[in-house]
């Protein structure tokens, strides 16, 4: 199968190509500029130079394609709810480019939307979330798209990451502490970056259309344990903090690291026969590169 993939040369697409590519698919990965296309090509995949935001190249891609992946977005939270317009025009334009094929269109959204918890691939997004990829995709399984979702957690792990643990991880160097929200007991799911991407495949070759599936390994990782093992690796206390003082210190991130969102895969395992075979959270966070200096 010849699969176009957005966000090629990110953390998870990056992976996401080469697990592609191992199973004997060939790849074509957007990419937005020379040091992106490198990525692509070592991880075994084709360039088609463009951006999000140019949906002319979206459209030329998905196109061409006998499937698309969607895990490109603009991880800026400051400006996410400009970012979520963003994501959302992309996504009509592949399912657009797509219309009547009956070929998969994979996209990416959070368990962290859901109007629930604990969450399960039944739920859906809570109405006021501004990201609508789900949504937007699935209207697209009435047009002839097979299209589905994966859910990521919150905490897509593995060496490179660049998400909300590092960020932890540097907030607790600035400030000689490491923080945690109330008595800690929020939990926090977590994948591995390679089940992650194994997921991805499985979505695009077996989904069924208009299908959820949770890209989650660990149900719920209480955030007092993450910032234990953070304090004790760096040698800092570990403090209870409010809410308010945890959005002060961290932004956005202080915001969801109060937010209890245990999710099950139940589900997703079931159909798809997805088993997560790599190390948990806790564990990555032990023997991977989070305290390397240059993951500050």
């Amino acid at each position: 199968m010849k699969v176009f993939v957005t966000g090629a040369s990110g953390f998870i697409g990056s992976a996401t190509v080469r697990e592609l590519v191992g199973a004997g698919h060939r790849v074509v990965g957007l990419a937005r500029s020379d040091a992106a296309a490198q990525v692509v090509t070592a991880a075994g995949g084709e360039v088609l130079h463009g951006a999000l935001d140019d949906l002319a190249s979206l459209e030329r891609g998905a196109a061409a394609a006998d499937g698309v992946i969607h895990t490109a977005f603009i991880h800026d939270f400051t400006t996410f709810a400009a970012n979520c317009a963003v994501d959302q025009r992309a996504i009509e334009a592949l399912g657009a480019a797509l219309a009547g094929t009956n070929r998969p269109l994979v996209v990416t959204s959070g368990v962290l939307g859901l109007a629930s918890s604990p969450g399960d691939e039944d739920d859906t997004p809570s109405a006021g979330f501004p990201r609508k990829s789900e949504p937007t995709a699935l209207a697209f399984v009435a047009r002839g798209v097979r299209a589905t979702c994966v859910r990521l957690a919150p905490s897509v792990h593995g060496d490179g990451d660049h998400g909300f643990v590092p960020r932890l991880i540097a907030v607790a160097r600035q400030q000689g502490r490491a923080i945690y929200v109330g008595d800690g007991s929020s939990r926090w799911p977590g994948v591995h970056r390679f089940d992650a991407a194994t997921l991805f495949r499985l979505a695009l070759e077996n989904g069924a259309a208009g299908a959820r599936f949770h890209g989650v390994a660990d149900a719920g990782v209480p955030t007092r344990a993450i910032a234990e093992v953070i304090g004790r690796r760096l040698n800092v206390p570990v403090v209870s903090v409010t809410p308010e003082e945890a959005g002060a210190a961290l932004g956005f991130i202080g915001h969801v690291l109060a937010m209890d969102a245990v999710t099950s895969n139940a589900k997703t395992r079931a159909a798809l026969g997805w088993t997560p075979r790599h190390v948990g959270l806790l564990e990555d966070l032990e023997r991977g590169t989070y305290f390397d200096g240059a993951m500050s």
